[in-house]
């Protein structure tokens, strides 16, 4: 397949993608990195305890808890009369989470006992440079803890493998892991007494820049100090951690920041937490977060349940996230008709078991948007032998009630410690979902 990087927007767009993975290591830090972009853009933040009035044609968000984001820009139109235009993603991705009681020595090593969140490829965080990223909770006289976000540049852990010579199978039987006994990184010598300065504790103090005696809590995420970068032999492709879902938070976001004013109907993009664990917390797609963001937004102009009930009605939903790309060395898990390639447009995503939420109805829309941007589409089916993956779609939509369709841009080793995209999808991405927002016909 002939593949080129002719297209200086795609390049600049995934280049712009690898900007927003670079300064988004967890997912608290993602919607931070969401708000500076919607403030820079002219969006107001607007809080869930006060009192809104909104009007045509302002710009929006509301944050739950560092974790979940919601921000729109109003229509012309009452929602009830125009619906909205919905997009929604998630921020968190699988990975190694410290637990309360982290720090102990053992063997003359301090280590770090984790906790895996989600589904990892756990081989891949092994033998790499890994770092620590997340939040502090700081002590406020007379008032709830102040959150700080907090990520060390250099490396400081490590999970080394056994050698070879005590594991001679590895390579013909495959890297089995302990998951509580061979997991927990390394990050330094010493013991029990070295434990009582709190070591680990106060270089992070020491980075955040605050006093360790200030810290309440603490809830850190081990993640990679390696860059995400454009590779191949024509920067054809991106390495980076996080595609699965940052490459759709992006895309959503981007496509939201750059519509335009005047159109009758709602736009609105939905960041949320949790997905990789089942979706059920309160900044989760299980949440009632966006329903009760759209539903204030409808009552802004007709307070009654009938309206909130027509709104929805005229609504409908694009859940983004990765796909699965063809992979040459493993061909044989692919459905032999549904193969996805790298830089050959977004996918959309069919399951008859409605693990994905696409109908034929819904994903028409998709397809009418593709056509209009001029951008090739592709599709995706699991092996029928093999069981599938889900997303926010089928939750969002069996709660909402509106149309949603599942798509994503094609990757390869989904859930590694690092992911490989092709270097023009997001671009093709982002202009289907500005078709979305835009276009006023509905079919």
């Amino acid at each position: 397949m002939e593949v080129t990087m002719s297209d200086a927007h795609g390049r600049e767009t995934t280049l712009d993608l690898l900007q927003y993975i670079a300064a988004s290591p967890t997912a608290a830090h993602a919607i931070e990195t969401t708000r500076g972009r919607l403030d820079a853009a002219g969006f107001v933040e607007l809080l869930e305890a006060d009192r809104w009035k909104l009007s045509a044609g302002d710009r929006f968000y509301v944050i739950r808890g560092h974790h979940a984001l919601v921000a729109g820009v109003i229509g012309d139109a009452p929602p009830a009369e125009a619906g909205f235009r919905l997009a929604g993603a998630h921020t968190d991705a699988p990975g190694l989470r410290l637990k309360p009681n982290a720090h102990y020595a053992e063997k003359g090593y301090l280590q770090m006992g984790v906790e895996i969140y989600g589904g990892p490829l756990l081989g891949t965080w092994t033998d790499r440079d890994l770092t620590l990223a997340g939040k502090l909770f700081l002590r406020q006289p007379g008032a709830p803890p102040r959150v700080r976000l907090v990520r060390l540049e250099r490396p400081v852990c490590r999970i080394p493998q056994v050698a070879i010579h005590f594991n001679r199978e590895v390579n013909t039987k495959g890297l089995i892991l302990d998951k509580q006994k061979h997991l927990p990184p390394i990050y330094g010598l010493g013991d029990e007494d070295a434990l009582e300065a709190e070591p680990l504790l106060q270089f992070v103090a020491q980075e955040a820049q605050v006093a360790r005696e200030e810290i309440v809590a603490a809830d850190l995420e081990v993640i990679d100090t390696q860059p995400p970068v454009l590779g191949g032999l024509r920067e054809e492709l991106y390495f980076a951690p996080h595609i699965d879902n940052l490459a759709g938070s992006h895309a959503i976001l981007e496509s939201l920041r750059h519509s335009t004013d005047g159109l009758p109907f709602t736009r609105a993009i939905a960041l949320f937490d949790s997905e990789e664990i089942g979706s059920q917390t309160s900044a989760g797609a299980g949440s009632f977060f966006l329903d009760a963001v759209l539903e204030r937004i409808t009552s802004a102009t007709d307070a009654s349940r009938e309206a909130w009930h027509r709104a929805r009605a005229r609504s409908v939903l694009i859940s983004v996230d990765g796909a699965h790309a063809i992979h040459p060395n493993y061909a044989d898990v692919h459905d032999p008709h549904h193969q996805p390639h790298l830089n050959a447009g977004p996918v959309i995503k069919v399951n008859a078991q409605q693990r994905y939420a696409t109908t034929p109805r819904s994903g028409h829309w998709f397809e009418h948007c593709a056509d209009r941007a001029g951008v090739p589409l592709q599709y995706y089916v699991q092996r029928t032998d093999l069981p599938c993956g889900s997303t926010i779609g089928p939750m969002t939509a069996t709660r909402l009630g509106v149309p949603t369709i599942d798509v994503g841009n094609p990757m390869l080793s989904m859930h590694s410690i690092r992911e490989t995209g092709g270097a023009e999808d997001q671009a093709m991405m982002i202009k289907i979902l500005t078709e979305h927002f835009t276009a006023e016909e509905r079919r």
